[in-house]
């Protein structure tokens, strides 16, 4: 069987004017057995359609924040820079794979734009707008976990980890709030800021606010995650006839 072909979303560095990508990423892809690709920023509505069919999983990566008026909101102080181009690109493109059912893992920012996406929303800041003690936005780098989330039974979090209780790291001052259309909390930190979010009754649908791509090497959690994506993903392009 080939290798299923995965889809990165990329940043875009405000200053330098140019699309990056923390090669932790593609190297999570890549481990897991997938092909990663990066994808430009600026599509037509054509051709974002032909990229939504072509690729057989897509990942959404980490990255600035959403800017607060695309979900109604006066940007509140706290708020972090945004990148228009890349919140253009995400939820034109995130609808469209909902409708064609592929593959989906969101990190970070991906779990909050998918949100977004289908009509939810995030606190802009969690330090001013959630009463928690909890460290949301660690010092140490993202190999380091640095707190606890629940996974919820009955999940497609809980499917892939058996488990009710995993270690994570975390670099994120926002979370997600109010849950989009068809999306279901997967998973809870223990002052119950959502940290995933799956999509019933799609092949695979996942976000989550922590960063597994940082993790994988030696985490045997955070690698279970991409196999279960690149799994789907690999499913689906059987399904759409790639497969040798």
């Amino acid at each position: 069987m080939k290798k299923p072909i995965i889809a990165l979303t990329p940043s875009y560095d405000l200053e330098g004017d140019f699309l990056r990508m923390n090669p932790t990423y593609t190297d999570a892809v890549s481990a897991a057995g997938g092909t990663p690709v990066i994808l430009p920023l600026t599509l037509s509505d054509e051709e974002l359609q032909a990229v939504a069919g072509l690729f057989d999983g897509f990942l959404f990566t980490g990255g600035p924040d959403v800017n607060p008026l695309i979900f109604g909101e006066e940007t509140r102080a706290g708020c972090g820079a945004v990148s228009s181009l890349r919140d253009d690109l995400e939820l034109r493109l995130f609808p469209e794979l909902v409708k064609a059912d592929k593959p989906v893992l969101g990190i970070c920012r991906g779990i909050q734009v998918m949100n977004i996406a289908m009509g939810g929303d995030i606190y802009q800041d969690i330090c001013s707008q959630y009463s928690t003690t909890q460290q949301h936005s660690q010092a140490s780098k993202s190999s380091v976990a640095s707190h606890h989330i629940c996974p919820q039974a009955g999940t497609l979090l809980w499917d892939i980890l058996k488990k009710d209780r995993i270690a994570v790291n975390s670099h994120h001052h926002q979370a997600v709030r109010a849950l989009g259309k068809g999306f279901q909390a997967d998973a809870y930190a223990q002052d119950r800021l959502i940290e995933a979010i799956s999509m019933p009754g799609k092949k695979f649908i996942l976000g989550v606010q922590w960063h597994p791509e940082g993790l994988w090497k030696h985490d045997a959690d955070s690698a279970a995650i991409f196999q279960a994506f690149i799994r789907a993903a690999a499913l689906n392009c059987s399904s759409a006839g790639r497969a040798e």
